[in-house]
């Protein structure tokens, strides 16, 4: 996993992006204005079933990792 910039500024990065396609290019971002809601509708599903899989996955590590942890006694947690 890499290391991902707070929301804000990404979503600062896209907008100035998109006001730079404006200016040089104002048909394709107008384009892209009108189909962005498209696309986010049509990749819906594939997003869902990524974080049903994601979940599964989670579901296995826990199941195939409970012996170890329940072997390993509890937690110690001080300073």
């Amino acid at each position: 996993m890499g290391v991902e910039p707070p929301k804000g500024v990404s979503r600062m990065m896209k907008f100035l992006l998109w006001c730079l396609l404006l200016f040089f290019c104002w048909p394709l971002a107008l384009l892209a204005l009108v189909l962005y809601p498209l696309v986010w509708i049509l990749t819906l599903p594939f997003r869902l079933v990524g974080i049903a899989v994601e979940g599964v996955f989670d579901m296995l590590r826990a199941i195939i990792t409970l012996p170890a942890r329940v072997l390993s006694g509890p937690r110690r947690t001080g300073s």
